[in-house]
């Protein structure tokens, strides 16, 4: 029997949950937080960064992750399929966005050992392409009621209403679907508003402007750092505003590597994002973080990161360096946090006002992080202070398997606190003990 090539036994070795070679020089660090966090030098990691991820098991009978003291978790659904995102309608519903990454075209011997990687993780496949809608018709805490409500959509991420118009955001266009309440379920054909490109970070969250004339867009990186050139990245890394009224669309903001979760903070009614950062720096370079949009703004991709650390991997551009604001607040190397909302002081007992991210976890570090719904404090329109965690313990103690997996974060018309949990396939229901 002819011995299995290298490339064949890495691609092995990889699915079966194993560490890819971590950069010799980056060794484990203290995490980054905050708003003067202390960002460790960068140490790329060359053409094999470090590739570590937690092969997916799922919650098995009554096992569920572990809420802070003074609060409850329970399942609101289970049964979905790979759970990504949610959206409360007027009269409780809760609509879901089912989708997953799509298998790519690996090209390289690290492209197979991540697509291999991702599908065991169940980062990856066979996309449902589907939005359902959640009804607790007794008021109980779960529902017990789940409809097809919009089928064959290409990756569906972003939802919103605005008066009888439902807007999804698919990973190829912005979509216009007309809506009826207390539906079940759409069969007309949606409209097309705005065509978006596939392909790389695919989620495309939807977020309605204070006034009810705007929606913002949000539209991750083709690549880490502009790998195949700036030309391909056209209208990606950035939040696109799409005008309601005269259908132009612009660009609000740019140079946000994949900015995916958006929530509006009340009190100065910014828009508020969390964004995924570069890989191939070390476990805590750059930070993942949370920051206010500022229209005409640019935040640094690819060019620097952080306070204009340059990134010498990237042909520069020394005005766009120069013009790049410092986002406002770390949540840590790779956290990859997905989820934004804002809760209001009190939704949870103990905790004052501020946003819940859900933390969907890293790949790129030597010790996983992320894998939490933390919360983030807000004082005088601001966040302050250290990260706090709402459900953890999604993670087995030796960092082998995940149970659950943090994404999209929404408040249930009854306050409790909804978390879609892609590798669990349930949302999970967070209220006071």
């Amino acid at each position: 029997m002819t011995e299995p090539s290298l490339f064949a036994r890495v691609v092995a070795f990889i699915g079966q949950g194993a560490v890819l070679i971590r950069h010799s020089g980056d060794g484990p660090r203290q995490p980054v937080f905050g708003t003067t966090p202390a960002i460790p030098a960068a140490k790329p990691q060359g053409k094999i960064p470090t590739l570590k991820m937690p092969t997916a098991k799922g919650w098995e009978g009554d096992h569920k992750p572990t809420a802070a003291a003074g609060l409850k978790v329970n399942a609101f659904a289970r049964g979905l399929v790979h759970p990504r995102n949610m959206h409360v309608l007027p009269n409780g519903d809760v609509l879901v966005a089912e989708s997953m990454g799509e298998r790519g075209n690996p090209r390289s011997l690290f492209d197979h050992a991540m697509s291999a990687t991702m599908q065991r993780a169940r980062a990856s496949g066979d996309s449902p392409n589907r939005v359902t809608l959640l009804r607790d018709a007794d008021g109980d805490g779960v529902a017990e009621q789940s409809f097809a409500y919009i089928e064959n959509v290409r990756q569906p991420y972003g939802i919103a209403l605005v008066g009888d118009t439902l807007y999804v955001g698919a990973s190829d266009a912005l979509l216009a679907y007309p809506y009826e309440a207390g539906a079940t379920k759409i069969t007309a054909q949606p409209k097309k508003l705005m065509d978006l490109v596939p392909g790389g970070h695919w989620t495309r969250n939807l977020i309605v402007s204070n006034d009810g004339t705007k929606l913002f867009v949000a539209v991750g990186s083709l690549s880490n750092i502009a790998d195949e050139g700036m030309g391909v990245e056209e209208n990606r890394a950035c939040i696109h505003e799409y005008d309601l009224q005269t259908g132009q669309s612009r660009i609000f903001a740019g140079g946000l590597r994949n900015p995916v979760g958006m929530a509006f903070e009340p009190e100065g009614g910014m828009l508020w994002t969390v964004v995924n950062e570069r890989d191939g720096l070390g476990d805590e370079t750059p930070p993942d973080y949370l920051t206010s949009v500022r229209d005409g703004g640019f935040y640094g991709w690819p060019y620097c990161y952080w306070n204009r650390v340059v990134d010498d991997r990237v042909p520069q551009d020394a005005a766009k360096v120069a013009s790049a604001q410092q986002p406002d607040y770390a949540l840590g190397g790779h956290t990859a946090s997905l989820g934004l909302c804002w809760l209001p002081a009190g939704t949870l007992p103990g905790f004052p006002a501020g946003m819940a991210i859900g933390q969907h976890g890293s790949w790129n570090r030597s010790k996983l992080s992320g894998y939490k719904l933390a919360f983030v404090a807000f004082e005088n329109g601001k966040p302050v202070g250290m990260p706090r965690e709402i459900l953890t313990d999604f993670l087995s103690k030796d960092e082998k398997h995940s149970f659950g997996r943090p994404v999209g974060v929404a408040l249930a018309a009854d306050g409790a606190v909804l978390m879609a949990d892609d590798v669990g396939d349930v949302i999970w229901r967070v209220t006071g003990a």
